[in-house]
């Protein structure tokens, strides 16, 4: 890509210092990536990384978030470069994409904490608590639908493990999102899922560690979930969602049941899951020899997502 290119590309995003943006272009593709920093309810700033397919718009968005939080824009720039051959088979299907960031995930404070009331004090804003990272999630949806560019009611978010458990926390709460792909969602606090001997606490820091819980069978899984929180948690949810499993997942009962709790509850709800050893596979990675190789699986799960995207933010 020239510069001239890059230069028209960005021009929508000439910013001032209260909307920091910058544009920068990415190996192998004539799509430009646009760093911006986008204020959260808060008034604190989380980074995300935009790109625009060819042609006019308003275009249909896709924010895509992976894992817990943190890293902020050097983990952006990452996902950009190295991770977005997924992102690269959206913008040819004509769909603009992000790479979101937001606050690292806080240990089970969802379950401890109630909504998130806003007032004033002495002219400002007074919170009842901080800011929770799948509210960051909605802040940014809510400044997508700002741009000029983006169709704002065609608005998908498609999140990975933490990622794919936001998702519920988010449609839970918040009607501005059309659809949503849960890939190999990590429910367990949302469904208040009472750990056993394969979770222990970190006696370093106190924390809950569930890094080898194993969680395979469904049946297993269902009768550990506090159910009516679970089923009280689902009801409100009217976002169609696709919820993708992985066979041999150690935690796939959970991502099973996730399901199962939509489904049972009457949602616009589908399962699909694959047979891949990677954590993650939905979002292709470069090799050692920096190249995109995605297998039949990732193939195939990514034109699942498109071809779900396509339903409910094309039709």
């Amino acid at each position: 890509m020239n510069d001239a290119t890059i230069a028209a590309s960005a021009a929508a995003f000439r910013s001032d210092p209260e909307h920091v943006a910058v544009t920068e272009p990415v190996a192998g593709s004539d799509r430009p990536v646009h760093l911006i920093y986008v204020e959260m309810r808060d008034g604190l700033y989380a980074p995300i990384g935009l790109r625009v397919p060819a042609g006019q718009g308003p275009f249909p968005l896709v924010l895509f978030a992976s894992g817990n939080g943190g890293g902020g824009m050097r983990m952006i720039r990452d996902f950009t470069h190295n991770q977005s051959w997924t992102q690269e088979r959206f913008l040819d299907a004509g769909y603009a994409v992000a790479w979101t960031r937001y606050r690292a995930e806080v240990d089970y404070a969802y379950d401890r904490v109630g909504p998130l009331v806003e007032d004033i004090r002495q002219g400002r804003q007074l919170l009842n608590r901080g800011p929770l990272e799948y509210e960051d999630l909605i802040s940014i949806a809510e400044y997508a639908k700002t741009l000029p560019f983006i169709d704002p009611e065609r608005i998908g978010y498609m999140g990975m493990s933490h990622g794919g458990e936001m998702a519920l926390k988010i449609a839970s709460e918040y009607r501005g999102i059309r659809a949503m792909i849960a890939s190999e969602p990590a429910s367990h606090e949302f469904v208040r899922l009472r750990p056993d001997t394969t979770a222990h606490i970190d006696p370093r820091t106190g924390l809950l560690n569930v890094e080898k819980m194993l969680m395979r069978d469904p049946a297993k899984v269902r009768a550990r979930i506090t159910e009516d929180v679970a089923q009280a948690r689902v009801a409100p949810i009217a976002t169609p969602i696709l919820v993708q499993g992985r066979d041999s997942d150690e935690l796939q009962g959970i991502f099973r049941v996730s399901y199962d709790l939509l489904a049972e509850a009457g949602k616009d709800a589908r399962w699909k899951s694959y047979d891949h050893d990677v954590h993650g596979f939905v979002y292709v990675k470069r090799n050692a020899a920096g190249v995109y190789e995605p297998d039949p699986v990732q193939t195939e799960a990514v034109g699942d997502s498109i071809a779900f995207f396509d339903e409910y933010l094309k039709g």
